[in-house]
């Protein structure tokens, strides 16, 4: 972990990290340290109980269509190696949840079991294709990646609520999650005033995104402030 740290760091420097606001950046490392922490998690345990590999599945799509320009555009070293990164991080996740034993063996389909290829793909590829705008595939794509992410949190969530009870570091994962995009909110309200920056679409998937962290949230803290377990509430 430490060396995986280094190489960020170096690419943080040579790159466009340094003229980064400080929003931006500390949304990009809570985004790293989720995944991060969830590998950790992983290895540690042996286990992946209370882990939604239906959720990496998203996240897993949501990188590869937003990414596609790897193949022909370099803004910088930091920027191709983040991209890089989410991407086989993620799939590395779900190869470590779907095939490799022991990890793979306490993964439970049954109890993972929204699905997101009936309720999300649909409205998100229908609502893609509407606030697009470019008709071009790497441009439909990206915005399609847009909204599957405002909702990849959803298998996650369900699962802890059929669960009610959550382990600590998943708890911790998925809290920087949320706190990754509360950053970028805030990232966005500071390139509108300081670069008259406009994505209506980020924003609304963005908003999404944050709110369905809400009450998650509300119970993550309120375990923090008490020194408490985390448990999630009956679903009614």
């Amino acid at each position: 972990r430490s060396q995986f740290w280094c190489l960020v760091s170096c690419c943080f420097l040579a790159g466009e990290g340094a003229a980064m606001n400080i929003f931006r950046l500390a949304g990009d490392m809570l985004h790293l340290s989720s995944i991060m922490l969830l590998l950790w998690k992983l290895n540690k345990s042996k286990s992946c109980v209370g882990v939604s590999c239906r959720m990496q599945e998203l996240y897993a799509a949501v990188f590869i269509f937003r990414y596609l320009d790897l193949f022909w555009s370099f803004i910088s070293v930091y920027n191709t190696v983040m991209k890089v990164v989410f991407i086989t991080a993620t799939v590395y996740l779900i190869y470590l949840m779907r095939v490799k034993p022991p990890i793979s063996q306490t993964y439970e389909r049954s109890t993972d079991s929204f699905q997101y290829e009936l309720y999300l793909l649909g409205p998100c590829f229908l609502l893609g294709l509407i606030t697009t705008e470019e008709y071009t595939i790497p441009e439909v794509l990206w915005t399609v990646s847009i909204w599957l992410e405002s909702v990849a949190i959803v298998p996650q969530l369900v699962l802890l609520q059929q669960m009610r009870e959550v382990e600590n570091l998943t708890s911790h994962f998925v809290g920087c999650m949320g706190a990754y995009r509360a950053f970028y909110i805030l990232n966005w309200v500071y390139r509108y005033f300081a670069d008259d920056y406009v994505n209506w679409v980020g924003w609304v998937g963005g908003l999404v995104q944050t709110v369905l962290y809400g009450d998650f949230f509300f119970y993550y803290a309120k375990s923090k402030w008490y020194g408490s377990k985390l448990v999630l509430p009956v679903a009614t």
